[in-house]
């Protein structure tokens, strides 16, 4: 429903789809991530932060808070470190701050 009626959500939904089923995750040219926050906020430091595979909570009834900072330090990491990359390439893992 929300593809439907909300334009943006319809647009990362199919820019995620092309990902998926295009591409794939082992296409020979295009190495991909892509990091899915959820309920992003404003914070002075970063925290501690989980990194999931999929989502383990309701967007709409019961949202996590992911930090700004924390998703660029795992973007960073992604980049910098070769274990992250290799763990989550070619997918789309969802951060969440720590309670």
């Amino acid at each position: 429903m929300l593809r439907l009626t909300i334009p943006p959500h319809a647009g990362n939904g199919e820019a995620a789809d092309v990902l998926r089923t295009r591409i794939g995750q082992n296409h020979n040219a295009l190495e991909w991530c892509a990091v899915r926050p959820d309920t992003l906020t404003n914070e002075t430091e970063t925290t501690e932060y989980e990194v999931f595979p999929s989502p383990v909570r309701s967007a709409i009834f019961d949202p996590g808070r992911t930090s700004r900072l924390n998703v660029a330090r795992f973007i960073a990491d992604l980049i910098a470190d070769d274990d992250t990359w290799g763990q989550w390439h070619g997918q789309m893992p969802l951060i969440d701050d720590k309670a």
